[in-house]
């Protein structure tokens, strides 16, 4: 009988997984068992599958202040980002993206007459264009945060007349408006996240800055749970995955820390590194392998590093232009299931 080898990346001298692990080999005859170790870990090769990721412009460092741009980069390669469509408003302080394969959200933000928007975009990732209406928020705001499963966007935080505790949540794979969740620990704005296919991760808060965790659970409804501190004490950081690891970066104070926490658990963070330039209003993603922080104050730098293992970030590539208060997310980020 002839040996079945999946996706064709096996062949009878086994070879340990080697990265990018999006467009990798894992040569040989693998036990499930070893295999699956190999998944959780980020380790294993997806047999071509590409991470695209998504990058809402916000504000740039010289003109024009508002942009409606979004700018794409493939996240298993390096190189400059490049332009991929248009929002349906030109808008900044938007952090609250959320994606599952084929679709991208963006939400909220503040507008140039600097008006709270309460505006649900959307993308179809595979394909270039500009953005068709989802729905609405809840309460037009700006400088709030999503985590995502494959099925849901899940909004925290952010500023409507002053800064609120209100979650609330979208199915990605329809449209209309966004549906009450819960609520956060406390009111807060200018944050960040991140989350695995099971639970999101809220991290800071603005007014000076914390070192604050918390979690929901995204597939129920209800308030967030404490999970722990992060590595230092910053306003407005960004965040990103893989599956089982979470990673916060940058901040207010021009931080470059990178910390990391694992998602299933509870706890501090730990030290992961650092990036190559210091800086808050930052947009972060990833594929299930290599995290990526884009823009910033002055800059128009895109850094990298693999999630798995520690270390500092290293150059990709650049932005279309300098730019913070943007967005960013993904085809393949670690709220997808592996």
């Amino acid at each position: 009988m002839p040996k079945r080898f999946l996706g064709n990346i096996m062949t009878d001298t086994p070879t340990a997984p080697a990265g990018p692990y999006e467009s990798g080999a894992a040569s040989g005859v693998w036990s499930l068992a070893e295999a699956l170790s190999y998944t959780k870990g980020g380790l294993w090769p997806t047999a071509g599958k590409n991470a695209i990721a998504l990058i809402a412009l916000g504000q740039h460092t010289s003109g024009p202040s508002f942009d409606n741009r979004v700018d794409t980069v493939n996240i298993a390669t390096t190189g400059n980002s490049t332009d991929f469509g248009n929002l349906s408003v030109a808008r900044i302080s938007m952090n609250d993206s959320g994606s599952s394969r084929t679709r991208a959200i963006f939400a909220g933000g503040s507008k140039a007459s600097n008006a709270r928007s309460n505006v649900i975009d959307y993308f179809t990732i595979s394909t270039a264009g500009n953005a068709t209406d989802f729905g609405n928020l809840a309460a037009a705001h700006q400088n709030g945060t999503s985590v995502s499963s494959s099925t849901r966007s899940v909004t925290c935080g952010g500023n409507e007349t002053s800064n609120v505790d209100r979650i609330q949540y979208v199915t990605i794979a329809s449209t209309g408006n966004s549906t009450d969740f819960g609520n956060l620990l406390e009111v807060k704005s200018e944050i960040g996240s991140t989350s695995s296919p099971v639970r999101g991760l809220v991290f800071a808060q603005g007014s000076g800055g914390s070192d604050d965790i918390e979690y929901i659970t995204i597939a129920t409804t209800g308030n967030s749970t404490d999970f722990g501190n992060m590595t230092v004490s910053v306003e407005s950081p960004a965040g990103c995955s893989s599956n089982t690891r979470g990673m916060h970066c940058g901040g207010s104070g021009d931080s470059n820390a990178i910390g990391y926490v694992t998602i299933a658990s509870t706890g501090n963070a730990a030290d992961f590194g650092d990036l190559t330039v210091g800086r808050g209003s930052i947009s972060s993603t990833s594929s299930s392998t290599r995290g990526i922080v884009a823009g910033g104050w002055g800059t128009g730098v895109i850094d990298y590093f693999t999630i798995s293992t520690t270390g500092n970030a290293t150059d990709f590539g650049d932005m279309s232009s300098e730019t913070q208060l943007l967005s960013a997310c993904s085809s393949d980020h670690g709220g997808l299931a592996a």
